[in-house]
């Protein structure tokens, strides 16, 4: 089959690769007919993951027909349209019993090398590094998929891939990011970055009942879509964004603050993030914290901070001193995406929200290579891309 193979920074290819089988009863394989490129994987794309080997598939929203199931699998048939979650989870672990997929005890079987850096491991997910379990990603013409009888959700008649395919991923990402922030009527929420997952916030938490999004960016497609969400955007080349907000929230500051960039914002940025940089550049720091900084000191007392963009080591100089004396609540997770499915679904179905606004580019797996560089440098306005195989 063919599928998208990382071979170091910046390289990816559109490859042939031997197809995926039956490993284990509760499996399952689909054939993929969308999948997408997520901001999370241009951070291995640009090298900042470990535990990469070359050759990786990658991808981690997919969906597609059910082509072939385990003996133990009895939730789903050949033939069913399923979206699949990046969270791999047995259903039956300690955390799979509690909603908490996304920290399930039994998926990831490098759990060991994850303990080393994280203290404790979180379940294994799709073509996301050796970390993580080294599972095959979803963009490739066909997906093995473990305990699929545990996490994907068959789609209803009359709904089309690109309505549903981000279920897999960016849309539980950005509710949950806004579930995150206990919304009450007449709250303000401010968001970093407009990219997909952003975008996502920032209608779910109008879904969710906020008077107000501040959503924050300096991509002018980004800011315009944001706009069409019913967001007020600043740009953070032109606007001091502490200022901005303060004057906003008649100096209260925001009842919430997400951040949906993590680890990589625009390195000029401010004096800090260019240190951040340097400092990640000369091996003396793993990530680099500007946007998390910024939203806690723009977080009202008593607010709330979520954080859903992806953080992978160890941050500096985070004003904890702010954090503590004004007594805010620090909210994150890599969403337990079976946990939002079937209410998420249920959205898309009632009209309340179609997914698919996001989406800017569409092509075929041939054409992943080039996307992944467009999308990183954000060109030809690109935002989301969506790929059929």
């Amino acid at each position: 089959m063919k599928a998208l193979t990382w071979h170091g920074k910046g390289d990816m290819r559109c490859e042939s690769v031997p197809d995926p089988k039956i490993e284990h009863a509760r499996d399952a394989i689909i054939k993929v007919t969308a999948c997408a490129i997520c901001g999370s994987d241009l951070h291995i794309f640009d090298g900042i993951i470990p535990s990469m080997e070359h050759g990786d598939i990658l991808g981690h929203e997919t969906m597609g027909e059910v082509v072939e199931v385990g003996s133990e699998n009895k939730t789903l048939k050949i033939g069913d349209r399923v979206v699949v979650p990046f969270t791999i989870a047995c259903g039956e672990c300690f955390f799979c019993k509690r909603g908490y997929f996304s920290g399930c005890e039994r998926s990831n079987p490098n759990k060991e090398k994850a303990a080393k850096l994280w203290g404790n491991s979180p379940a294994g997910l799709f073509g996301y590094s050796h970390l993580l379990g080294g599972y095959s990603g979803g963009q490739a013409e066909y997906l093995r998929v473990p305990y699929a009888d545990s996490g994907p959700i068959v789609v209803p008649e009359g709904l089309s891939d690109e309505q549903v395919l981000f279920l897999s991923d960016i849309f539980p990402t950005g509710y949950m990011a806004a579930e995150f922030c206990d919304i009450q009527g007449g709250d303000t929420i401010a968001i970093w970055g407009c990219g997909p997952v952003g975008q996502m916030a920032i209608r779910s938490a109008f879904l969710l009942g906020a008077e107000r999004v501040i959503a924050i960016d300096t991509v002018p497609e980004r800011l315009a879509l944001a706009r069409e969400g019913g967001a007020e955007t600043l740009d953070f080349r032109e606007d001091d964004i502490y200022d901005r907000i303060m004057d906003l929230t008649e100096g209260r500051g925001a009842d919430a603050c997400i951040d949906a960039v993590g680890t990589e914002p625009a390195t000029m940025a401010s004096f800090d993030s260019v240190v951040d940089r340097i400092k990640v550049a000369t091996f003396m720091g793993t990530d680099r914290p500007h946007v998390l900084r910024q939203a806690i000191h723009c977080c009202r007392n008593f607010g709330t901070v979520s954080v859903v963009g992806v953080y992978g080591g160890f941050l500096d100089k985070i004003p904890m001193g702010s954090a503590i004396n004004r007594g805010l609540t620090f909210r994150m997770a890599q969403t337990p995406v079976q946990r939002y499915l079937p209410l998420l679904m249920k959205r898309i179905q009632e009209g309340e929200i179609d997914p698919s606004f996001v989406i800017t580019h569409r092509a075929g797996l041939e054409d992943g290579p080039d996307l992944y560089k467009t999308f990183r440098d954000k060109k030809d306005g690109c935002i989301k891309v969506v790929l059929q195989p």
